[in-house]
């Protein structure tokens, strides 16, 4: 009896098993691609996944988690992305110092920020079309910039080896990714600011009656956005020791589809940094998987994106009927 009231209490009515059909999704890819390709639970099929994918999707997520959380969206996060990539290359290449060349790349990224911060907060322009906007700026100068999208490699002398760092025995991409996705959380949950932040992407009218600025708010987070995509664009750019163009809008779209899996680990359906950290584990699995069973890129594409909207169906779906 107990155990019936439990199931009954806890997977019917409270709808936990939404939330754990994630995790739950992610242990039968494990295993499913285990046997279908051997070389899956390799160690080193485990640290190229966490390495050069798992890392900067992640921290490019979490970017997109601050701005859902907010109440909009960023589709100019790849461009933050890239405009740090070509700065540092540009700077390491003109003899500055690696520290030098890695401030001037955060600001290069803050650029973006700081110009949806201008057109959203202050313009007051919807974030979708600001931040479309703002791609298709961010495309064409990089076109202009490389002449008309040609790479940029780092000269030999001057290249920065983060792969082959570690940070307390982590390797150094992970490292970052664990700690600014640590920050985020805080952030999002404990600070005044993550509370506000949150306040506005569920109800801005009553942010706006208690005097506070909701504008401030809603270019704020862009900043923050951009800041952690210049971080991502760095990490990119010292694996592939080079700045290839409009390389950060293929993280765009992972982003945006990890940060909604991610809601569905919530119980409010609210965007939160623990479940797009699931979803970015999710993609990387599926994405993986099946390029070891021998599967197309475009096949994987189209499985991924299946698998994003069987998530979302059935989370949102159990939602209108009321089981979460």
């Amino acid at each position: 009896m107990p155990l019936a009231h439990i199931y009954n209490r806890v997977l019917l009515k409270e709808g936990a098993w939404v939330r754990l059909l994630v995790p739950a999704l992610i242990i039968v890819l494990v295993f499913f691609f285990a046997i279908l390709a051997p070389a899956f639970l390799t160690l080193p099929n485990w640290k190229s996944l966490l390495l050069n994918n798992f890392s900067i999707l992640a921290i490019t997520a979490v970017s997109m988690t601050f701005v859902v959380a907010s109440g909009g969206i960023d589709l100019s996060v790849g461009t933050a992305l890239d405009f740090s990539g070509l700065a540092l290359v540009l700077a390491l290449n003109h003899g500055y110092s690696p520290a030098a060349a890695i401030v001037l790349a955060l600001l290069a990224g803050l650029l973006a920020g700081a110009f949806n911060a201008l057109l959203t907060g202050y313009l007051r322009i919807t974030p979708f079309l600001a931040t479309l906007g703002t791609l298709f700026i961010g495309t064409s100068t990089q076109q202009l910039l490389s002449n008309g999208g040609q790479p940029i490699y780092i000269d030999h002398a001057a290249q920065l080896n983060t792969v082959g760092t570690s940070l307390l025995g982590i390797p150094l991409p992970i490292f970052l990714a664990l700690l600014l996705a640590a920050v985020a959380a805080v952030v999002l949950g404990k600070t005044s600011y993550g509370r506000l932040l949150t306040a506005t992407g569920l109800q801005p009218a009553v942010v706006r009656y208690t005097g506070l600025s909701a504008r401030w708010i809603t270019g704020s987070v862009f900043v923050v956005a951009a800041f952690l995509a210049a971080v991502a664009g760095i990490l990119l750019t010292t694996t592939v020791s080079s700045y290839v163009p409009l390389s950060g809008n293929a993280f765009l779209m992972n982003a945006i589809g990890a940060t909604f899996i991610g809601t569905t680990l919530n119980r409010s359906g609210r965007a939160n940094v623990l479940g797009t950290l699931a979803g970015v584990l999710f993609l990387n699995i599926v994405a993986n998987g099946l390029l070891l069973i021998g599967w197309s890129f475009f096949w994987q594409q189209v499985a991924t994106g299946g698998f994003i909207l069987l998530v979302l169906m059935i989370s949102f779906g159990a939602r209108r009927g009321g089981a979460v």
